[in-house]
């Protein structure tokens, strides 16, 4: 649980909770939340986001989930984060599809990449 009293961090862990023990930490100015050490969501403005990819993120668009922007450099930066649905952050129970989709999004990016091949040169 988060060391401050911040009611969305807390609803947030609370929502995620069927996942396991839900860690909140402080990280650039919001929260990062993990289970088991792997990051599955973040807290930024207000808003509860939660890690995608490319094999889940058409769900999070067919649910009309908004993505993780914010501005560097004066360009606009996404990561692979959405916005839960909005009756989602009603209950565990209604989180959980969500939140088990954010977990399987976070297990494939802690699974070891896959090395290309090495090019060999042969001598003539």
């Amino acid at each position: 649980m988060p060391t401050a009293r911040d009611p969305l961090v807390e609803h947030a862990c609370e929502l995620l909770s069927p996942l396991g023990h839900v860690v909140a930490r402080r990280m650039f100015g919001g929260w990062g939340l993990s289970v088991d050490g792997m990051n599955l969501g973040l807290i930024a403005w207000n808003t509860l986001y939660l890690k995608a990819n490319a094999e889940t993120e058409p769900q999070w668009l067919a649910a009309g989930c908004r993505p993780f922007i914010y501005e560097a450099k004066g360009k606009a930066m996404r990561l692979n984060y959405f916005t839960a649905p909005e009756e989602a952050m009603e209950s565990p129970a209604l989180m959980q599809p969500w939140a088990r989709l954010a977990l399987q999004a976070a297990v494939a990016a802690r699974a070891p990449r896959k090395k290309a091949p090495k090019k060999t040169s042969r001598r003539v």
